[in-house]
Formats: structure tokens, C-alpha cells, sequence
């Protein structure tokens, strides 16, 4: 479900450490005080807390806040750890991260050398 819902709106990842105990006001409070972004616009914001097995999310559905919270059985979310800021992850980066992969995936095939025949 989280897959389809990210499929249609922007996601911003906020890195570093989140108190997952904050309700939908302390996540906003988040993104408009120390990230200087609008939590009314039509995105949705990953938390993440200490022990990596764990998400929330927040989004604005225009009449009010929908926050989605994402347990792991098995495993742990590979998330970035610098200071506290919000990266907007591409659709493929949404895709890896739910998937437990780091959104830094090396290039499949790498690129080739302009000029040189073989």
C-alpha cells in the first residue's frame, strides 16, 4: 500500500534520528520548523527512528493529515544518518528503500570512455 500511495506524490526522506513517539502535530512541527518546508503540500515525509526497523509517514490529503506507520518483521531500513534534513527521493529510491536497499544503488552498467575503439 505504501508503494501505491508514494507512487503519486513527492517523497522527502528526513534523515537522522526521529522520536517515533511524536504524533501527526510533533512530525509536522518537524517539517515546518527545522526543515523549512510546507507539511500543506501534497508530499509525503519518511521518518525514521533509532532502531531502523520502523517508519512513519506524513501526508497532507487536503482536508486533513494522514500519518502511516510501517513496522518490519524481519530486517531494518538502510536510512541516512547526517544531520537532520529532508532529501526528496526519486520514485526508484522510494521503491528500494521499502524494499530494505540503500537509496545509493552503484550504476548497473558503467559508463564508457568517449574516443577509445576496441
Amino acid at each position: 500500500m505504501l508503494n501505491e500511495l508514494a507512487a503519486g506524490v513527492q517523497v522527502y526522506l528526513v534523515t537522522g534520528y526521529t522520536d517515533l513517539r511524536k504524533s501527526i502535530d510533533g512530525l509536522a512541527v518537524i517539517v515546518q520548523g527545522q526543515l523549512n518546508m510546507d507539511p500543506y503540500s501534497k508530499a509525503l515525509f519518511l521518518f525514521c527512528g533509532r532502531k531502523c526497523d520502523r517508519i512513519k509517514g506524513l501526508l497532507w490529503e487536503g482536508d486533513g493529515f494522514l500519518m502511516l506507520y510501517k513496522r518490519l518483521d524481519n530486517g531494518r531500513f538502510q536510512w541516512p544518518r547526517n544531520e537532520l534534513e529532508a532529501r526528496k527521493l526519486t520514485p526508484q529510491q522510494t521503491r528500494w528503500l521499502l524494499e530494505g536497499l540503500s537509496i545509493e544503488q552503484p550504476k548497473a552498467i558503467r559508463e564508457g570512455v568517449q574516443g577509445v575503439l576496441y
